[in-house]
């Protein structure tokens, strides 16, 4: 998948969403981050398109849908962790587990997170918003 094609992906989950249909959005968020296509594309655009779902502010219960497209974003996260030891990666993984009910590992992803970007700035946003979720866990 070229990057045009992910963005265009991106546009079309971001445009029903807009439409009225979430739910359906989720299930589009799942399906491309399951790709191997979406595997192939540089880090910082695959970040981008996981940022748009699990980064998004929401209110009230978290639909099976909206769980199983985190549950789908595990596995890239896994691999973008591994391989870049990005505290933002962390963060997003943490959630990702904290959301399918696994606190204990996302409590261990947001700590790695939060001691990697206390090396780097520890009064970066990151820093606090990682601090922040430690705390709640």
């Amino acid at each position: 998948m070229s990057k045009e094609a992910l963005v265009a992906a991106v546009k079309q989950i971001m445009a029903q969403s807009r439409g009225g249909d979430v739910e359906g959005s989720y299930d589009g968020y799942g399906k491309l981050y399951g790709t191997a296509e979406f595997a192939a594309n540089r880090p910082e655009d695959q970040r981008q398109a996981l940022k748009l779902l699990i980064l998004a502010k929401r209110h009230g219960q978290a639909s099976e849908r909206l769980v199983e497209a985190h549950r789908a974003a595990i596995p890239a996260l896994t691999e973008l962790v591994s391989t870049l030891n990005e505290p933002e990666d962390y963060e997003m993984l943490g959630i990702c587990h904290l959301l399918i009910g696994n606190e204990e590992a996302a409590g261990n992803m947001f700590r790695q997170g939060l001691t990697l970007e206390r090396e780097r700035n520890a009064a970066s946003d990151l820093c606090g918003r990682l601090m922040t979720r430690v705390a709640a866990i």
